[in-house]
């Protein structure tokens, strides 16, 4: 922080006032310097020490420094007004630079006054502001500009600014707080399952004292709908805002809260402010700066409301946590991202989830293996029943046995035997590379959103190589990552995530993308996974390509089921926990699909 002395002229003028005053100890000019100098540093203690009313002065520019929390502050262009025996009068220039590159700059007059031991700055609030009076304080006050809706990326409205009201109730002025809290919960629990009596009542006991405890926001409709009921319950007070909310109630709630967010930081940036002083209660007496806010354009997102309608739709009937990821391969556009209920309950399952992806990572195997000549689709294979690896069993679902048949045949039918061989054979770090290949095992750092891809470790060991080659083992992904397989399968590399436009994710370790000839072995693979494989059942829909999965966890008893593939421009991800096999997974992309027409 830099403060600029007094010039040589003002040295001059001041000295000729000290001699004047006859008073001995330091000049003015040391006086005013000191002052100024302790000011521009944020040294309070010692401003107010070159006071003759430190305490006062102390209280002031603690409060001003505290509103304004500038980044420097410079002093500059002092000059001597007219010394007048032992009283002379300075004017200077202050210059705060605050936070996000705001800047006031005014000027102000300070008098020095002689005293037994020196000269003093006469304390005064207007040596802070020329405005600022006795008792009144300093409020930097924000102006936000009007909230934008956001728009889906076909213009559509996902939110719109909305009014809200929100509940609270005050634990010193409820009384019965437990009738006031059954009453509260009794008019909100529809609203929101989790307010109960005792939430309630657990909420006011930890509340400090003097504050209140926040109890729910409702959109302005529900407000009015339980008014009458909650309206006059003592120590119940309630305060309306505007607040983005999403134009469906319920929809979008693993995206559009993070969307919210983003936009929120943007309007902070675009915020207009001012600078007013304002009494003992708060209350504003002038205003001394103003900048307006810069208009706020509607935000757009990536999403597409009708995909991501047709998504929530398909995973709504099911009973164990669901979710669905969908991409836009050519752009790397999120398209959807839809969770049931029951898995909103547990998080976000679809972005950040850990699952084993089980045979949806037959995709990656195939890749490695064609990509070091081991194979190709074309190529017999064996399709045992069981295989034994180093003494590890490795069976097909049921034991099936397909003989001696053709890799795409192998994949198309699943067949656990066949890619733990492929994966058995390959060197330790085989399936890591050829993952990030596809995207698994990169960051992706995606505005506004927290995103896990998976994780596939190297290994030495031939048995884990062939547990992680069908999709078990130490292999993890997400709804999210396997759905960017799928999108790389379409467009022929990884694409760069993203939910809203103009805010690409930045990406490390992504590995280069499969070969051409990969890539078109493994499109007609999956599309054979369609049409005579494990996911006949989407056969009616035209030009779906895939894979499924069933993937075991726990003791092996349960199994989660998968659904990976992509359809033209638009690639996919389905995941259903505990679903047992990967056939409801396969139903619940046939009703995304069909949803979408």
């Amino acid at each position: 922080m830099s403060a600029r002395r007094c010039r040589g002229a003002l040295a001059v003028l001041l000295l000729a006032a000290a001699t004047t005053a006859g008073c001995s100890g330091d000049g003015p000019e040391d006086a005013l310097s000191a002052f100024l100098d302790a000011v521009a540093a944020g040294d309070v203690a010692a401003a107010a020490a070159a006071t003759d009313s430190p305490e006062a002065a102390k209280t002031v520019l603690t409060q001003v420094r505290g509103a304004l929390d500038p980044e420097s502050l410079d002093v500059e262009e002092e000059d001597v007004k007219q010394p007048d025996g032992d009283v002379v009068t300075a004017g200077y220039q202050l210059t705060w630079h605050l936070p996000r590159g705001r800047t006031w700059s005014y000027r102000a007059d300070a008098q020095l006054r002689a005293a037994e031991n020196g000269w003093q700055v006469h304390w005064q609030p207007t040596v802070v502001h020329p405005q600022l009076a006795v008792g009144q304080t300093l409020g930097v006050l924000p102006q936000l500009p009007e909230t934008a809706p956001v728009l889906d990326r076909d213009g559509v409205p996902l939110m719109r600014p909305q009014n809200v009201v929100g509940v609270v109730v005050d634990p010193s002025k409820a009384g019965d707080a437990s009738a006031v809290a059954g009453s509260l919960a009794k008019a909100l629990h529809r609203f929101e399952p989790s307010v109960t009596g005792r939430s309630v009542l657990d909420g006011m006991s930890k509340t400090k004292a003097g504050t209140a405890y926040s109890v729910i926001t409702l959109r302005e409709g529900d407000y009015q709908r339980v008014k009458p009921v909650i309206y006059d319950l003592p120590g119940v007070r309630f305060a309306r805002q505007q607040r983005l909310l999403p134009v469906t109630r319920g929809s979008g709630q693993q995206v559009l809260p993070a969307i919210r967010a983003l936009v929120e930081q943007e309007l902070a940036g675009a915020a207009g402010w001012r600078i007013v002083t304002q009494d003992v209660t708060g209350g504003e007496v002038s205003e001394l700066k103003a900048e307006p806010p810069r208009p706020a354009p509607a935000v757009t997102s990536t999403l597409s409301a009708r995909i991501q309608d047709a998504a929530e739709k398909a995973l709504a009937t099911e009973d164990y946590p669901a979710a669905l990821v969908a991409i836009q391969p050519s752009s790397g556009d999120i398209l959807a991202v839809a969770q049931n209920e029951a898995a909103d309950d547990e998080g976000a399952l679809a972005l950040s989830g850990r699952f084993p992806p089980g045979s949806t990572f037959k995709i990656v195997t195939a890749a490695a293996a064609l990509s070091a000549g081991d194979v190709e689709a074309d190529s017999p294979v064996d399709c045992p029943g069981t295989t034994t690896i180093e003494n590890r069993v490795v069976p097909n679902e049921g034991r099936f046995d397909l003989g001696r048949v053709p890799l795409k045949t192998a994949f198309a039918r699943s067949c656990n035997t066949t890619f733990a061989r492929l994966a058995a054979g390959l060197p330790s770090a085989a399936l890591t590379d050829a993952a990030r290949s596809f995207g698994l095992g990169a960051d992706f750092v995606v505005p506004g959103l927290t995103t896990v891809t998976g994780t596939v470790p190297a290994s030495d060991s031939a048995v884990q190589r062939a547990e992680n080659g069908f999709g078990q083992g130490t292999v993890v992904t997400s709804p999210f990552g396997m759905a960017l397989v799928a999108a790389t399968v379409q467009a022929g590399k990884v694409p760069t995530p993203s939910i809203v436009k103009g805010m690409p994710a930045t990406t490390k370790n992504v590995g280069d993308a499969p070969s051409d000839d990969v890539l078109g072995a493994l499109r007609g693979m999956m599309r054979d996974v369609v049409t005579s494989g494990t996911a006949t059942g989407l056969r009616d829909i035209p030009d779906v390509a895939g894979k499924t999965g069933t993937a075991q966890f726990g003791d092996g008893s349960r199994s989660h089921g998968w659904f990976v593939g992509y359809r033209g421009d638009l690639a996919f991800a389905v995941l259903l926990t505990e679903a047992g096999s990967s056939k409801p997974a396969v139903q619940a992309a046939h009703r995304f699909l069909a949803g979408i027409g």
